[in-house]
């Protein structure tokens, strides 16, 4: 093997991509031909500087030492391995990204929004005044009420679930909530309640 054909197989090596005769031609090219290993060495250097990994380096060459050469050639980059296991497992990594995004915007949104939000029915029928919700005596809420960065006083009846999120509730004796009534203080909780609403919402359609 000439200097010229030892250097097209160098990248294809480092690829893990050359055939196990030519790996076996190339390290016996780099057992008499220092410039060739030592531009692999630089070729080599280089490519574990761009991903980070630990650089190994040749033993000197004297004689019969095929095996030591072996031994010394770089081994798989690991982030080739990692790379590999992601396309061997599709469904597992776009769960875990799906999550990943989800989880980033849920903790950016609840840092950043922190304006009053109701969702529920008959909304025009509550008494909102500043970050405080009224659902007045006598009136019946039909559905799920839910108050966002703010307080809900319940004199009347809500006919669903109450949810609070970020704020506070007081529900008077008057009150009657036929559902189930919730309050959600943390980040972490409010993040679990948007995914299991966000699947059960879909589930629906």
């Amino acid at each position: 093997m000439d200097c010229k054909h030892a250097l097209s197989l160098m990248h294809d090596y480092l690829d893990n991509e050359l055939a196990p005769d030519q790996i076996l031609l190339l390290k016996e090219h780099f057992a008499i031909c220092p410039a060739c290993m030592e531009h692999y060495d630089q070729l080599e250097r280089t490519e574990l500087m761009l991903f980070g990994t630990k650089t190994q380096h040749f033993e000197p060459i004297s004689g019969f030492v095929t095996a030591n050469i072996m031994a010394s050639l770089p081994k798989k980059a690991k982030q080739r391995v990692w790379m590999q296991w992601m396309k061997n497992h599709p469904a597992v990594t776009v769960a875990a990204m799906f999550f990943m995004v989800m989880f980033i915007s849920a903790l950016s949104f609840w840092n950043q929004d922190r304006d009053l939000m109701v969702k529920g029915p008959d909304l025009d029928k509550l008494i909102i005044e500043g970050d405080k919700v009224i659902v007045p005596r006598g009136l019946s809420v039909a559905g799920d009420l839910t108050v966002q960065n703010g307080q809900a006083e319940v004199y009347g009846e809500v006919n669903g679930n109450l949810t609070v999120i970020d704020g506070s509730m007081n529900l008077a004796s008057t009150a009657h909530i036929s559902g189930q009534v919730t309050k959600i203080d943390e980040a972490m909780s409010w993040l679990w309640y948007r995914i299991t609403h966000l699947f059960s919402e879909v589930s629906y359609r």
